[in-house]
């Protein structure tokens, strides 16, 4: 299970960045691991003539039964990613630009239809 798992999660990842890239968001880094956690996606985005890191926590699921994707992001899931960011930036004082995170929740519920991505903005800080 813990397989199929890790293999609908790397398949919603994969889908959310081609996602990103068509709406033109720049990929930085994928999958980054910190003591904290894992940063699913790091982009860079240009806004009104400013560049905005964005971090992306991905969530997928090919069943309601746990709820809608976004769901999953607990209390404990904002802090922990918080933290995986605050150290990746420390670790990267290069990348001196506001920043937010995103969160982009992926549902694959039938094999006939396509799946749907929705894109949540600034989710919090």
């Amino acid at each position: 299970m813990a397989n199929r798992n890790r293999n609908i999660g790397k398949w919603g990842e994969d889908l959310a960045a081609a996602y990103l890239e068509g709406k033109g968001y720049f990929i930085l880094d994928r999958n980054v691991y910190t003591s904290y956690g894992e940063i699913d996606i790091i982009t860079l985005q240009d806004y009104e003539d400013e560049k905005y890191l964005v971090f992306i926590e991905v969530k997928t699921r090919t069943t309601l039964e746990f709820g809608n994707p976004e769901d999953a992001i607990t209390r404990q899931k904002q802090e922990h990613l918080l933290a995986a960011i605050e150290t990746y930036l420390q670790n990267n004082p290069d990348l001196d630009h506001p920043w937010r995170v995103d969160v982009i929740a992926i549902q694959k519920l039938s094999a006939e239809l396509p799946a749907d991505i929705q894109h949540f903005e600034s989710v919090f800080s």
